[in-house]
């Protein structure tokens, strides 16, 4: 099974190792999406992200705190680390191994995992914050596609390194 060592029922166990599993991979892809979005992408002279921007955003139209630190913390803890490893792990990975099957590799799922990160949130998160759908497709909407892709890449990359050894 593309990114987890899965029992009969295409699910991880739920263990710390699972969870080890998950904070490392979502380390390094959250810190690979900060990295274009707010290094590289600048650099090349493209939008800058500001990913705890919309965390904020979000927390404050839902009424809770919504200082830099929630900010931060909602993105980096509870998106990076959390959220979206077992959004790979507990929903995508099994759903496309059971329509698509594990013969198509990592890197397609992986990449397509990515889109689909970058649709619920530029898409999904930011109409519940109450910013423009797609934030109008302007450039930042861009230069979060590309990171959201990149998290999906390098997080099932890491996944599958850690898995190996």
């Amino acid at each position: 099974m593309i990114g987890s060592s899965a029992k009969s029922t295409g699910l991880p166990a739920l263990n710390f190792q699972t969870l080890g599993l998950m904070f490392i991979a979502g380390f390094f892809a959250t810190n690979a999406f900060d990295l274009w979005g707010q290094v590289i992408s600048p650099g090349l002279g493209f939008a800058n992200l500001s990913p705890h921007g919309l965390a904020k955003s979000l927390l404050g139209s839902l009424g809770l705190p919504n200082g830099d630190f929630a900010g931060y913390f909602v993105h980096f803890y509870l998106v990076g680390l959390i959220g979206y490893p077992v959004g790979w792990l507990f929903i995508f990975a099994p759903l496309w191994n059971r329509i698509v099957g594990s013969g198509s590799g990592w890197f397609l799922p992986s990449f397509v995992y990515g889109f689909g990160l970058w649709i619920f949130a530029i898409g999904g998160i930011t109409a519940i914050a109450g910013l423009p759908l797609f934030l109008n497709f302007t450039g930042i909407a861009w230069v979060a596609l590309v990171g959201h892709v990149v998290y999906g890449i390098v997080m099932v990359a890491v996944m599958r390194l850690i898995q190996r050894g």
